[in-house]
């Protein structure tokens, strides 16, 4: 399991060190997943290796929610004076995701040639 960690550990490394290299806009660790992933393509067979160590990973994710609901209770002081304006936010940022993501949706139907779009 140590060896798989530290597999996984060097790739998220790998992605900051080129994401810093070359200054692109991408956070370091989506560009290692990405290396990961087609480490993973070329080589099904590490797939299999790393399945164990990913999921017992995947099983703990919720833990990773532990300091954040911490923050909020630290800062409830905050959250009642700046309430309304972080619930607008959220409401109105949710809706134009929702929106972005329906308009895209149709459009690549439509390039498709979907008849229901």
């Amino acid at each position: 399991m140590i060896p798989d960690l530290t597999m996984l550990l060097l790739f998220q490394l790998s992605g900051e060190v080129l994401a810093r290299a070359l200054g692109l806009p991408l956070p370091g660790p989506v560009i290692g997943m990405g290396l990961l992933l087609g480490l993973l393509l070329a080589r099904p067979a590490m797939a299999d290796r790393l399945r164990d160590t990913a999921s017992g990973l995947l099983g703990h994710l919720s833990l990773l929610f532990v300091p954040a609901g911490v923050g909020i209770v630290g800062h409830l002081g905050l959250l009642e004076q700046a309430g309304g304006a972080i619930l607008l936010a959220l409401a109105g940022s949710t809706i134009v995701a929702i929106a972005t993501g329906a308009a895209v949706f149709v459009a690549v139907a439509r390039l498709a040639g979907t008849p229901d779009a």
